[in-house]
């Protein structure tokens, strides 16, 4: 099984107006981590970003543009992606798995789309997410994790004992692989 582990910070919440200023990759075949990819990348809609966004997580206007042009980005990542899927076999996909992962496909289907890929990342990655907010949520309902006051990553991170310095997609996305490995374990 091929599992991407993905994680994006942003300039805000509305996928359509903001970008991917950080994205995060875990590559994952069969239970064996092969590579990862931390990237940080410009924004191209200066006027959409959030003053909250950047406040969460820690960035400046001026060290966004610092970072590489979003089409290196794009390059880089598409890069992995060909690397360990065949994008015109069907049965060779990754699985999304991230923390409330349909945010960071959401992200990343706009990026694809942003430069030029009208498809998206559906030559890539099958729609059958492993979410670790998900699995909290199952978990609690089955009488599990009825304790926690919530399923933030934070919240769920300290509940396992998993080191968790929090959004920084890299850190986040290693913690959220360990949590759901956890749950999945549960």
């Amino acid at each position: 099984m091929k599992i991407l582990y993905m994680d994006c910070e942003t300039t805000g919440l509305n996928s359509t107006l903001n970008e991917i200023v950080q994205f995060s990759a875990i590559v994952e075949i069969n239970g064996e981590v092969k590579e990862e990819l931390n990237l940080f990348m410009q924004p191209t809609r200066w006027d959409q970003i959030s003053q909250e966004a950047l406040a969460v997580t820690g960035n400046t206007i001026e060290k966004l543009k610092t970072f590489m042009l979003p089409s290196e980005g794009f390059r880089k990542i598409k890069t992995l992606f060909d690397k360990y899927i065949d994008k015109y076999d069907k049965s060779d996909k990754f699985f999304p798995a991230g923390h409330n992962v349909m945010f960071d496909i959401e992200y990343l289907q706009a990026f694809w789309k942003q430069h030029g890929d009208k498809y998206g990342t559906g030559s890539y990655q099958n729609w059958n997410c492993l979410d670790s907010r998900i699995l909290a949520n199952f978990m609690r309902m089955s009488g599990k994790l009825s304790e926690l006051e919530n399923h933030k990553l934070e919240t769920l991170c300290k509940h396992f004992k998993i080191p968790l310095d929090a959004h920084d997609s890299m850190n986040d996305i290693r913690a959220t692989r360990i949590l759901i490995q956890k749950l999945l374990k549960l």
